[in-house]
């Protein structure tokens, strides 16, 4: 196999594999974006529980994309998502909604 073949086929790989990287970063997104969703939704209806549920579902896909591509919106989803969870264990449902709603505008405007 010649050297511009092979550089080819790597290029080809590499590309293939960036592709596949961002199809699952924006998967993992709208998965967290659908929890938080849900989590604000239970908040505004005051089940802090409910709220907590969707909310750590919504923080595992939010890791899961800044694992795949990291940026501040996903950093700072992740913390909002976290202090939703704690207040919402708290009962705080007011505060874990607020947080909550915090982390999905932040979800929102990853690309």
């Amino acid at each position: 196999m010649s050297r511009t073949s092979q550089a080819v086929l790597l290029a080809g790989a590499m590309a293939l594999f960036v592709v596949r990287l961002g199809f699952a970063q924006g998967t993992e997104v709208a998965q967290a974006v659908t929890h938080a969703q849900l989590a604000v939704a239970q908040g505004k209806a005051r089940h802090a529980d409910s709220l907590v549920v969707h909310a750590k579902e919504a923080l595992t896909h939010a890791q899961a994309a800044d694992k795949a591509n990291s940026s501040i919106h996903t950093q700072a989803a992740i913390k909002s998502l976290n202090e939703a969870i704690e207040h919402g264990k708290l009962g705080h449902a007011d505060i874990a909604t607020k947080r909550a709603q915090v982390a999905l505008a932040h979800l929102q405007m990853i690309k």
